[in-house]
C-alpha cells in the first residue's frame, strides 16, 4: 500500500476535523468534542511479555487520528463509508477525484444498543505503507477470522461517575472480536469495522447503564492488533481518540442505505436482560418480561415464583456489600464481579418491580 494523499494532507484533515458533528479541541474541559491522547495512556504488551507479563505504556501511534462522527438512525447502521453523505466520504472524494490518488481510511464503527441506534465511529488514516508480511498487512489481506483473533480495544474511563469506571474497570481490555459481533468491510481506499455492542449481553448492560452518563463521560479508546509471538512484540497502538461529554441531541441523523442493516430496532437492555435471566430463572417468561401467572396457575406455584423473586433480591443486597477489595481479587479471574455490579445496578429496581407485580397476581 502506497503512501497516498500527502500532498494535500493537512488541508483534507482540518476540514474533518473542522467540519464534523463533533468538533476537535484539545481541551478535557470542553464538552461535546474529541481530540487525541497521548499513546502513553494506554497499557500493551512489552518485548518480554510472553516471558515476564510486563505491559509498557504504549508509544508512537501507527495511525493519524483524523475525524470522529456521532450519529444514529432509524436502523442499525453498517458500513458507513459506504454512504455517500459520510462527511470523511464526501470531504475526501472533494479533495483527491482521482481514486488511484486518496489516503487509506480505517474506521471503527462502534454500534450502540440503544433504541436510537447511536453510533460512535472512529476515522483513522494511514501514515506510511505498511511492510509486506507485517501484523497489520496480514490483518488487511486476511480473513475474518484471523482478525477477530487479533484487534484489540483498550477503554478508559478518564472522566465519570463511580460506578460507570467500576463497571469498566481501570483499563478494559478485550479482543473485540472474540467478544462481540464484528463486520469487516475491506475496499481499495479503505476498511471499516462495524463492531456490534448489542451481540453480548454484558457489553449491552455496560453501555446502557454508560449511556445515562454520557454528557458526563471523557472516554478513551484505543485500537491495536494483538501481538502472540515473540516477532510480534513489543504491540504498536494503531490509534486513539478520546471523547468528551457527547450529547445526543448532536449526533447527525442518518438516513437508511442498502448497506444498513433492515433488522427491527434493537431492543431496550430491559428486554434482552431480562430475557436471559427470566428464562434461567422463571422457566416459561415470555418476551416482555416474566410472564403473569395464568389465573389456572395453582396457589402453590405461585409461592414459588414469588420466592424465587425475593430470593434474587436477597442475593443482589447481599451481593451490594461485597467489599472494593474482594471485587479487585476476583476481577482477575474473569468477568463475574464484573456481571455483579452490572446486575445489581441495573436490574435491583426491576426485580423489586416484578417481584411486586407477581405478588399481587399472586393475592
Amino acid at each position: 500500500m502506497a503512501k497516498r494523499g500527502g500532498e494535500k494532507k493537512c488541508g483534507w484533515i482540518e476540514r474533518i476535523k473542522s467540519e464534523g458533528a463533533v468538533p476537535y479541541l484539545e481541551s478535557d474541559n470542553s464538552s461535546n468534542c474529541w481530540f487525541t491522547p497521548p499513546g502513553s495512556a494506554f497499557k500493551v504488551r512489552g518485548s518480554d511479555y510472553l516471558r515476564t507479563k510486563v505491559k509498557i505504556p504504549g508509544g508512537d501511534y501507527l495511525l493519524q487520528p483524523i475525524g470522529f462522527d456521532w450519529v444514529r438512525g432509524s436502523v442499525k447502521i453498517n458500513e458507513i463509508l459506504r454512504n455517500r453523505n459520510n462527511i470523511v466520504r464526501k470531504i475526501i472524494e472533494e479533495e483527491f477525484p482521482d481514486s488511484d490518488n486518496r489516503p487509506f481510511i480505517w474506521a471503527f464503527n462502534l454500534q450502540l444498543p440503544t433504541k436510537d441506534n447511536y453510533c460512535a465511529v472512529m476515522y483513522f488514516a494511514s501514515k506510511e505503507p505498511f511492510p509486506e508480511g507485517s501484523l497489520v498487512d496480514k490483518f488487511l489481506k486476511g480473513d475474518d477470522a484471523w482478525r477477530n483473533s487479533r484487534l484489540k480495544l483498550i477503554a478508559n474511563i478518564v472522566k465519570g461517575p463511580w460506578i460507570v469506571k467500576k463497571a469498566v474497570g481501570e483499563q478494559a481490555i478485550c479482543i473485540i472480536g472474540r467478544a462481540l459481533a464484528c463486520k469487516y468491510c475491506v475496499r481499495a481506499n479503505f476498511i471499516e469495522v462495524d463492531i456490534d455492542i448489542g451481540s453480548s449481553m454484558v457489553a449491552t448492560a455496560i453501555v446502557h447503564l454508560a449511556f445515562g452518563y454520557v454528557k458526563t463521560l471523557t472516554v478513551d479508546l484505543a485500537f491495536l492488533l494483538e501481538g502472540q509471538t515473540q516477532s510480534e512484540l513489543p504491540e504498536k497502538l494503531l490509534g486513539a481518540l478520546r471523547f468528551c461529554s457527547l450529547d445526543p441531541a448532536s449526533a447527525t441523523p442518518i438516513l437508511p442505505s442498502p448497506s444498513m442493516s433492515s433488522s427491527s430496532l434493537n431492543r431496550s437492555l430491559s428486554m434482552r436482560l431480562w430475557k436471559s435471566i427470566g428464562n434461567i430463572l422463571l422457566p416459561g417468561s415470555q418476551e416482555d418480561g416474566f410472564a403473569s401467572p395464568p389465573a389456572s396457575q395453582s396457589a402453590a406455584t405461585k409461592d414459588i415464583h414469588v420466592k424465587k423473586c425475593i430470593s434474587i433480591l436477597i442475593m443482589l443486597l447481599l451481593l451490594s456489600f461485597v467489599s472494593t477489595d474482594i471485587l479487585k481479587v476476583l476481577k482477575r479471574n474473569g468477568e463475574f464481579p464484573l456481571k455483579l455490579v452490572i446486575l445489581f445496578t441495573i436490574s435491583f429496581p426491576m426485580v423489586e418491580s416484578k417481584a411486586s407485580s407477581i405478588a399481587r397476581a399472586s393475592s
